[in-house]
């Protein structure tokens, strides 16, 4: 149909639709407020065609501490709402590990599906501890930026599910926006010393700040074992649960399973 706007032609057209940019997958990712990596390492990892994720970000405070972390609960639906309102997800993906043993995995998905029914969930700790099996690691050296109270917890958890911890190492760091900027070579001096040992099978990268995508594959090799990290972990867990089972060696051995 032709008509006038004014004296200016004024077409409308008809148009054609595809499954645009989620063909393969759409992933929805809760981001906290004070996180600088998560989203860069993302968008490195899942540079598949088809295959989207898209964010919203939630309230944290700036230190790191069991109380802290367990604020951010009241914020994870609100956070969930904003995720493509109306639009189907295959994948909510909750992006802070140790907020995620504080508040608890059921707890999260209780939230998450309090606004997304039936979605299927996922958080990095939800993730490391299916890559760590899949991998067929028994016994890990536990890598954080944590304080001792924090890094008791994840001790506790991870042993509940049946993985031991033969070590722990960790840079005692509770403000988030410096953990962010620990450098590549302080993390991965830090994974060869921590994951040498013979009593260890691999090596758990703990935190969505600590910025591991770049170089996770070297450190893999010249460790000689697997390293499980926070946000490539949980990366390949909601592709895996959309049903993304493409194979990326250049992100670490998880994304050879």
């Amino acid at each position: 149909m032709t008509t006038t706007l004014d004296t200016t032609p004024y077409e409308i057209l008809p148009f054609n639709m595809d499954a645009g940019l989620m063909s393969r997958a759409a992933i929805g990712l809760i981001v906290l407020s004070i996180d600088q990596t998560m989203e860069y390492e993302w968008r490195r990892i899942i540079d598949l065609p088809g295959v989207a994720f898209f964010e919203s970000r939630i309230p944290c405070p700036p230190d790191i501490t069991p109380e802290t972390l367990m604020e951010m609960k009241k914020d994870i639906a609100a956070g969930t709402e904003l995720l493509l309102p109306g639009l189907d997800l295959d994948v909510v993906a909750f992006g802070c590990t140790s907020g995620a043993i504080v508040i608890g995995e059921e707890e999260i998905f209780n939230q998450i599906h309090r606004v997304r029914p039936g979605v299927a969930c996922t958080t990095p700790i939800t993730a490391a501890m299916a890559g760590l099996k899949k991998l067929g690691a028994r016994r890990i050296a536990l890598l954080t930026p944590y304080v001792e109270s924090v890094n008791n917890l994840f001790k506790k958890h991870i042993e509940a599910q049946g993985v031991e911890i033969a070590r722990i190492a960790t840079f005692n760091h509770a403000v988030d926006a410096e953990v962010a900027r620990i450098d590549a070579e302080t993390l991965k001096s830090a994974i060869l010393k921590v994951g040498v040992a013979d009593d260890v099978d691999a090596v758990f990268v703990s935190c969505t700040s600590l910025r591991m995508a770049d170089h996770h594959r070297e450190v893999e090799q010249l460790l000689g074992k697997p390293v499980v990290a926070s946000n490539s972990a949980m990366a390949w867990h909601a592709m895996r649960l959309a049903g993304v089972d493409d194979v990326l060696p250049q992100w670490g051995r998880l994304f050879e399973v």
